[in-house]
């Protein structure tokens, strides 16, 4: 985590009264601001590139504190020169201009709050918060994404949540859009193995603003009633995880669609990123958004579950959907590539919060990032979709999968492997009362993002997302992938009928199982 030179405590009901940048010269940690007045924005606009380090620090005053004659900022601008409309614009150090007037009571004619995003393509998608086309003029690399600011004007309101539950529609259909991997940088990005519609290499390019129209599209031809996303939406190593998480997140709630997040290895790596409790705060407060942190005793940050209702006035729930934090690569430099397991504290949450919920319908599922050892097991039998590349998954086996087992579960959904999409079951051993347990489906959800990779072994694939659509009626779960290029739906499987696992596989004398 990256450290400004100083800050202080926001305080309530905040108003700004000024605006400036302090250049902070090598050697040198302080900026020449009283620290009880000036605020700093935790980013340095050089992005950790130069000697030097750059930090925008905003002056807040209490509004019930305010007297009449007392100046605070009524609009701010960045660019050369000074804005053309009416008012006496002061002039700041980094390109920034601002209007001072005298506080009238109005609080929605003041700025409340400042932020930085970074990128010519940089996003806001919170509501009354307007980002600034003219970046700020710092002298900085030409290759660093341009510094940006957001304002608010006024006090936000509340957020747009969906208080009214999830429900199935009249027609007792629900349609989830499982977005993975995503891998959004500050910036636009580099993709280094996109290929065309006839599958030919293409040259590279940059990467988010083609994961933007991706995700968009397939939004736009499925129209979902909820999106989940199922971790590494933030590429490692990246300056600024906010832009880079505004950018996921901006199609989703341009479309007004309730979404829910998971995080991946790959989304609080890096000594600059944010840690996953200040990105789910992040994430908590955006409109339409359902993630939660889970309970503080339990392993991992966003440990959650979200239901799916029958159509009102039922209060029944039709599915429930577990997430649980999968955590990252092991520490150890003698494990390379080798993955933290989910913990026992997590499956205790989970079968607590299960027994809890009694009737948490027969259609459920969980969803976590990196996949578990299962999804590698040699016996494990493919219904559609390919295994293109080995599963890279916990160096341990906690027995999760042995509780969705127990707990009939219905499907499993991961990411973390880019160019797998196999949907698939692992077969059960008949037990002494010739009863064969349920065993969930193991589904991967390929890659949606052009910042990771895309390719495996030489060959590059298409980009792709799993689509999920429960039928309360019929007691059913399909599934389905959404591809580049691709018009209609590809691998589409009847994974669930009348609640129970669609052509179940035995372990002896299937010849329809793909052992691998």
């Amino acid at each position: 985590m990256s450290s400004a030179p100083h800050t202080t405590t926001i305080v309530a009901r905040h108003v700004v009264t000024d605006i400036t940048v302090c250049i902070i010269p090598p050697k040198t940690s302080t900026c020449e601001l009283d620290p009880r007045t000036w605020h700093c924005i935790e980013k340095d606009l050089y992005q950790y590139t130069s000697q030097h380090s750059a930090w925008l620090y905003v002056a807040l005053a209490n509004e019930d504190e305010l007297a009449a004659e007392t100046l605070v900022v009524g609009d701010i601008r960045a660019g050369e020169r000074p804005p053309s409309s009416s008012g006496h614009w002061n002039s700041r150090p980094g390109g920034i201009w601002v209007l001072r007037k005298k506080f009238a009571g109005d609080i929605d004619q003041a700025v409340t709050e400042v932020e930085v995003l970074f990128g010519t393509d940089a996003v806001d998608p919170r509501p009354q918060w307007t980002l600034m086309q003219s970046p700020l003029q710092i002298n900085a690399q030409p290759e660093i994404p341009v510094a940006r600011l957001s304002i608010l004007h006024g006090r936000a309101k509340p957020r747009l949540t969906a208080d009214v539950p999830l429900r199935v529609r009249e027609d007792s259909k629900f349609k989830i859009v499982q977005i993975s991997d995503t891998h959004m940088v500050t910036g636009v990005g580099v993709c280094n193995d996109a290929i065309d519609e006839q599958g030919n290499d293409l040259p590279e390019s940059e990467a988010d603003p083609l994961t933007v129209r991706f995700i968009g599209e397939i939004l736009d031809a499925e129209k979902p009633d909820l999106v989940i996303l199922t971790g590494d939406q933030l590429h490692h190593d990246i300056t600024d995880s906010q832009t880079a998480l505004f950018k996921v997140v901006a199609p989703i709630i341009e479309r007004s669609i309730p979404f829910a997040a998971v995080f991946g290895n790959h989304d609080s790596e890096g000594s600059h990123a944010l840690s996953r409790t200040a990105q789910m705060s992040i994430l908590q407060n955006l409109p339409f958004s359902l993630s939660e942190p889970g309970p503080e005793q339990v392993d991992g940050v966003g440990n959650f579950y979200v239901q799916i209702l029958a159509p009102a006035p039922s209060e029944l729930p039709v599915s429930t959907l577990y997430f649980l934090d999968s955590h990252s690569k092991l520490p150890s430099t003698t494990l390379n590539n080798r993955y933290d397991h989910i913990k026992p504290s997590q499956i205790d949450w989970f079968k607590t919060t299960f027994q809890s919920l009694r009737n948490a319908g027969n259609l459920s599922f969980v969803i976590i990032h990196i996949p578990l050892p299962e999804f590698k097991d040699r016996h494990l039998c493919i219904r559609s979709g390919q295994r293109r590349e080995p599963t890279e998954g916990p160096s341990f086996n906690s027995h999760f999968y042995d509780a969705l087992v127990d707990y009939g579960i219905s499907a499993v959904g991961c990411g973390h492997d880019h160019v797998n999409d196999f949907a698939a079951l692992l077969p059960q051993q008949t037990q002494h009362d010739g009863k064969t347990p349920q065993s969930p489906w193991l589904c991967y959800g390929g890659a949606s993002g052009f910042g990771g990779y895309g390719s495996y072994a030489g060959k590059r694939f298409y980009r792709r997302m799993r689509v999920w659509e429960l039928n309360a009626s019929a007691g059913s779960l399909k599934t389905w992938m959404r591809l580049e290029y691709a018009i209609g739906r590809t691998d589409e499987l009847m994974l669930m009928e009348n609640g129970v696992v669609a052509d179940p596989p035995v372990r002896k004398n299937d010849r329809s199982c793909i052992v691998t």
